[in-house]
């Protein structure tokens, strides 16, 4: 019944995101800017990374993707709740696991299928990885906007308006962006900025991504990265879970 009711939710608001084209594509925007306009400058630059400059500004693209994404994915939650959606969907039998998976694995889908766009963007202004590496920065899209985006509609379950819920999460991913070097690697800056940075679970994330893009797979990295990521998932999941079980019951 689980896998029904998931398949359910994901089935309904993947036909919703489907009638909305326009913002399928202008959620990839701002990366694609990123990758155009800020890209072309690190080429030739000593960045203190293996690969070249695409490959280490792409993973972190991608993440950023995932994270300024899915952390604003609790506006429709609260769009709902102002409606009655949310009310009336919540009285059915459907699992509150389900309505939170369904949720969550459109906007996966969602963001794995903008990341493709991207990393095809990249390949035409210069990118190089090997496709098993490429393939593994899909599965951390992924995984991240699971979390994420888990972690948002709980967020949104709790506030009552956009103009609460917005500036919160805009205290929440900007410190995120800039502490886990998804735009440069931290080892770039002073020791003391380099050691706050492994505070930030996104940090693990993109160094995996970065190793994976240049094919180097079995390294530490890589282990942190895959253990962090489908750790903060489950947490994630867990917590928004909860919160769909006892929030207004």
């Amino acid at each position: 019944m689980l896998l029904h009711d998931t398949a359910l939710i994901y089935g309904r608001y993947m036909r919703q995101s489907l009638r909305s084209r326009f913002a399928l594509l202008f959620g990839v925007l701002m990366p694609l800017l990123y990758l155009l306009f800020f890209g072309p400058l690190l080429t030739g630059l000593p960045l203190g990374g293996q690969g070249s400059s695409w490959q280490l500004l792409v993973p972190g693209l991608l993440l950023q993707l995932g994270l300024f994404g899915a952390s604003f994915a609790g506006f429709t939650i609260i769009i709902e709740k102002g409606q009655g959606v949310l009310d009336r969907m919540r009285v059915t039998p459907v699992s509150r696991l389900a309505l939170l998976l369904g949720r969550v694995l459109r906007d996966a889908t969602l963001f794995v299928f903008q990341a493709v766009l991207l990393v095809l963007a990249a390949l035409v202004m210069g990118l190089r990885a090997p496709l098993a590496g490429v393939l593994i920065g899909f599965a951390f899209v992924a995984l991240l906007t699971v979390s994420l985006a888990a972690l948002s509609y709980a967020l949104a379950m709790r506030m009552d308006t956009p103009q609460t819920f917005g500036p919160a999460i805009n205290a929440l991913t900007m410190p995120s962006m800039l502490l886990s070097g998804l735009m440069l690697p931290m080892t770039l800056g002073p020791a003391w900025l380099d050691v706050l940075s492994h505070l930030m679970p996104f940090r693990y994330l993109v160094d995996a991504v970065r190793d994976a893009y240049v094919g180097a797979y079995a390294t530490a990295h890589m282990l942190y990265g895959v253990v962090v990521a489908v750790g903060f998932a489950v947490l994630a999941v867990t917590v928004g879970t909860r919160v769909f079980r006892t929030a207004g019951a």
